[in-house]
């Protein structure tokens, strides 16, 4: 390290001072690449599928470490996030770090105030009440509601369960907002790069320090 040989095992380096090197080659750290993809419905968030699925990691660059942040059920479309910065990961998946998440979901029927009151001071779900959520209606057409629900936590499916569970099943569903990032009016399918501000702001939401 820093041209010195190292034999003290636990010996710390700095990444931004410290030059590593293994029989003279240097190591480098791997580049920290962010994705925003707009999932389309049909594919699966996971890195594998042993039933040969069609997979989110079709529709973005191999780079080395990327998987995706949370999960997407595979009829649900919109914003997702893959990184190879397991810090980035840890900051946006972590539930005590309470980052909002946003959807669109229509749904059958036309629920009144008193259903959305339900939604906004929580469900009683097989594995717990979930946590309040923010709700609004946005659009009624025929037997069909627009709504947009706001929630920090991540549990499998929930948006679709806490609907069900009062009665409103969902026809289709969408996630438009993650913390300060929207999906706009990137295609589905399609997918950017984060900016280095963007990557910094999910950390100060998160209360996390950036990986260096």
């Amino acid at each position: 390290m820093n041209g010195e040989v190292i034999t003290l095992l636990g010996t710390r380096a700095d990444p931004a001072v410290d030059v590593v090197a293994v029989d003279g080659i240097p190591l480098t750290r791997p580049a920290h690449h962010t994705l925003l993809l707009h999932k389309p419905a049909g594919c699966i968030t996971t890195r594998d599928d042993p039933r040969s699925r069609d997979t989110v990691m079709a529709l973005v660059p191999d780079i080395a470490g990327l998987h995706p942040v949370g999960r997407l059920d595979k009829d649900t479309t919109g914003l997702l996030l893959l990184t190879n910065d397991g810090g980035l990961t840890y900051a946006l998946t972590h539930p005590k770090h309470h980052v909002e998440k946003t959807y669109r979901a229509w749904v059958e029927g036309v629920p009144d105030h008193a259903v959305l009151e339900q939604l906004r001071t929580g469900i009683q779900l097989d594995d717990d009440l979930t946590a309040p959520a923010q709700v609004r209606r946005i659009l009624t057409r025929a037997d069909n509601t627009l709504l947009e629900l706001v929630i920090h936590e991540g549990r499998k499916r929930q948006i679709r369960r806490m609907l069900l569970a009062v009665g409103f099943p969902v026809v289709s569903l969408s996630r438009v907002r993650l913390g300060p990032l929207e999906l706009g009016e990137l295609p589905e399918g399609k997918w950017r790069e984060l900016s280095n501000e963007e990557i910094l702001t999910l950390y100060q939401i998160a209360g996390v320090e950036p990986t260096p």
